[in-house]
């Protein structure tokens, strides 16, 4: 350090005062400490703190004191964790100031990190400022087209944002209703194909059922989600994203079996092979059925469900596990007393363990449909532990989850709100 006199230096954040030696300073853990020791000139010195007393070589820095009392814990011992009673966030500004990052605090306070970012990000993710005093004045080349492109990213993605949003999800959400209606009145049998056609008349029917007003709304619908999805893709910021997003690849698992279809209807033709290919069609008309998941968008519940599943996947894991040990445990004790033992009563429903299983689950989740039940003494009692073990082995992970959905709840319909505000100030405009 070539700047100041002194053999120590002192460090003022927030009116704690903490002495290091110069030598000290060179390889602190701290980056924006270790950097007072290349400084040269006073002004190199308030680039790095806020302020500096010459007379008593000490640097002031307008600081959380007690969020540096714990960076300062990991400096001495190693390990970094949050200030009880102090934002995550803002704990998480004092380290980036001081040059740490997440990576440095503890397994627990991380995912305390993640989960409160998380929050933010669906918070403030989609609002981003349009103007202000900073962004008045003169706009950069190619600004209008990028707020061009913005409007209509938010016109096809938040169906809140604007009246043409709203005009649009509503168009979005009747074809998926028709589309929905037809696909149920397909199943009925009036409107199925009998069974016992011919190979021909099979060929003939599923050529012309494309041209029967059923086909012809079928057609309209997966038209309108193709140009739906077509220009969501164009306006969107990241392509590569925009694939990966969960309901974008719902909407391509639901528009691509259509078009497969009717390419399979065109090359099979008469062939021999239109019998399993007939098969492979009505699975994947039914796979229209993914269309109902559409819906999240447009709807804060759908939503709500698919953020909490995301956020709790360590809780819905936990409760697999707990399911899995149980099923094993229970199938086979359950196997051995009603058929495995030799008393005289074999019970043919617990043949085996995976037999078993079957019971075990519908037991566990008090379901009990009465198709198999322990028929022996010692099998009835095991019955009713695995039904009151089911009770509370389900109970125990539901807190978390519950707790979850309310907070994601609450958080979306904060941001429908927010941008109803942002309508009702496109209506006064």
């Amino acid at each position: 350090m070539n700047f100041g006199r002194g053999p120590s230096v002192v460090l003022n954040v927030g009116g704690t005062r903490y002495s290091f030696s110069r030598e000290v300073l060179k390889d602190f853990p701290l980056r924006r400490v270790s950097r007072l020791h290349g400084c040269l000139s006073e002004q190199d010195v308030l680039e790095v703190c806020d302020d500096y007393d010459r007379e008593r070589n000490e640097y002031f820095f307008d600081r959380h004191s007690e969020a540096f009392g714990f960076i300062m814990l990991y400096v001495r011992h190693g390990h970094l964790r949050f200030v009880p009673h102090m934002c995550e966030l803002s704990f998480y500004n004092e380290m980036i100031y001081w040059g740490l990052e997440g990576s440095h605090l503890d397994y627990c306070c991380q995912r305390r990190l993640d989960d409160r970012m998380s929050e933010t990000f669906t918070y403030y993710a989609a609002e981003e400022p349009s103007g202000g005093p900073e962004g008045k004045g003169r706009r950069p080349p190619g600004a209008e087209g990028g707020k061009w492109l913005e409007r209509m990213r938010r016109t096809f993605e938040e169906p809140t944002s604007s009246v043409a949003a709203q005009v649009l999800a509503t168009v979005s959400i009747l074809f998926v209703i028709v589309s929905m209606v037809v696909l149920c009145a397909s199943t009925l049998p009036e409107w199925r194909a009998p069974e016992n056609r011919s190979v021909e008349e099979q060929s003939r029917y599923t050529a012309e059922s494309v041209r029967e007003p059923s086909g012809i709304i079928e057609a309209i619908c997966i038209g309108w989600f193709t140009a739906e999805c077509i220009v969501r893709f164009i306006v969107s910021k990241n392509k590569c994203e925009f694939v990966k997003r969960p309901l974008n690849i719902i909407d391509l698992l639901a528009i691509t079996p259509y078009y497969i279809s009717v390419l399979m209807t065109v090359f099979t033709g008469e062939n021999s092979q239109l019998q399993r290919a007939g098969v492979t069609l009505r699975v994947l008309r039914m796979m229209r059925i993914f269309w109902v998941i559409k819906l999240a968008r447009h709807f804060i519940g759908l939503q709500t469900l698919g953020l909490t599943l995301k956020r709790c996947y360590r809780e819905m894991v936990m409760l697999l596990v707990f399911i899995c040990v149980a099923m094993a445990i229970f199938s086979a004790l359950s196997q051995l007393l009603e058929n495995g033992l030799d008393l005289g009563t074999k019970n043919k429903d617990y043949a085996s363990i995976p037999a078993a299983c079957w019971w075990v689950i519908i037991s566990m989740t008090t379901v009990g449909y009465g198709d198999m039940c322990p028929i022996t003494v010692p099998g009835r009692i095991l019955g009713g532990i695995c039904v009151v073990s089911g009770i509370v082995l389900l109970a125990l992970p539901i807190t978390f989850i519950y707790h979850s959905f309310v907070q994601c709840y609450h958080e979306l319909k904060f941001r429908s709100a927010r941008y109803s505000r942002s309508l009702s100030a496109e209506f006064l405009n």
